[in-house]
């Protein structure tokens, strides 16, 4: 029997991006929340990046997947008779998330992206490959509560968080986020999360500075969505990419430079900018399996399994609920 997609809707109102965009450039250190940054074309770029050589998170994620496959899917389907319904965060090109499917055979796959193209993208092609599989897929935004349209579908829930993207969030917002998850998943229920891992200054660089320039169109591409969607009349020209590792707070920082003294206007708004001054557009924190093993406890989930890849680059935790 064929599978269904479905799409909905459990986004913040349209008017949410002009007031972050307003209240984030009105702080002391200017920032913009990086969730912005994937229209489609930020999210054409961000596939981009994962192809880099640079860019090791994506290769190292890909191959400790491959490695463990069975393991992680008898994890995830652990004392579950009924089966699994996976809900993936941040789906993008759900090209992880395919390993994962074919292991599992879920009950229905739940993929929740705030880029609507790439949701829509990603829910074809999974379509055409997984003809029976019910697609529930959601255009929302994780990093509030969000509707998830499969109350009834029986199994165990397991979100399905890779990508390091929970790096994107300090710690207690991390904290927060995984609260929320575990109430999601309910006391039965698991999460798959990937982490970065501390390393070696050298390569962290490298891997948000790279050769091409991907990354810095795509941190710079974010001006000019503020100037289609809001009206803004950002220069890109005066400003540039700027990334770095800072050790005391275990982070990337991503930032855009300007390159200049100059204002910038939306609508009746006016930020002014000095010569040098950034705005704070990323950060990517890493953390030692320890680290993110304490964290997840305090928000009631215990870290039952980790997977590495060869070269303990990146960690794939598995996540029951306490």
């Amino acid at each position: 029997m064929a599978g269904r997609l479905s799409f909905s809707q459990s986004l913040v109102p349209a008017e949410s991006f002009r007031e972050d965009v307003v209240a984030g450039l009105s702080l002391p250190q200017k920032a913009l929340p990086p969730k912005y940054f994937y229209d489609a074309r930020g999210s054409r770029l961000f596939d981009a990046i994962c192809r880099l050589k640079e860019y090791y998170p994506t290769r190292a994620e890909l191959a400790l997947t491959r490695a463990h496959l069975a393991a992680i899917a008898r994890f995830a389907a652990a004392r579950s008779p009924s089966g699994v319904v996976l809900i993936e965060y941040g789906s993008g090109a759900s090209v992880k998330s395919r390993l994962l499917i074919d292991a599992l055979a879920p009950s229905a796959y739940v993929p929740v992206d705030i880029s609507e193209h790439a949701l829509r993208d990603a829910s074809a092609a999974l379509r055409r490959r997984f003809a029976r599989l019910d697609i529930h897929a959601v255009h929302g935004d994780f990093s509030r509560p969000l509707e998830i349209p499969v109350a009834r579908a029986r199994g165990r829930r397991v979100v399905y968080f890779p990508g390091s993207t929970i790096g994107n969030l300090t710690p207690e917002e991390a904290q927060a986020f995984l609260r929320r998850t575990r109430a999601q998943v309910g006391p039965r229920g698991a999460m798959l999360v990937g982490v970065d891992l501390k390393k070696d200054a050298g390569l962290l660089h490298a891997a948000y500075n790279d050769a091409k320039g991907v990354t810095a169109a795509f941190n710079l591409n974010l001006l000019n969505r503020i100037n289609r969607e809001l009206g803004a009349d950002f220069r890109r020209h005066r400003f540039a990419h700027y990334a770095f590792y800072n050790p005391a707070l275990g982070r990337v920082e991503m930032h855009l430079v300007s390159r200049a003294a100059q204002t910038v206007a939306i609508g009746r708004h006016r930020f002014a900018f000095e010569a040098g001054e950034t705005i704070h557009t990323e950060n990517s924190y890493k953390y030692s399996i320890e680290e993110f093993r304490r964290l997840a406890k305090s928000a009631g989930f215990r870290s039952e399994k980790v997977w590495l890849d060869a070269q303990g680059l990146f960690a794939l935790h598995g996540l029951t609920a306490i």
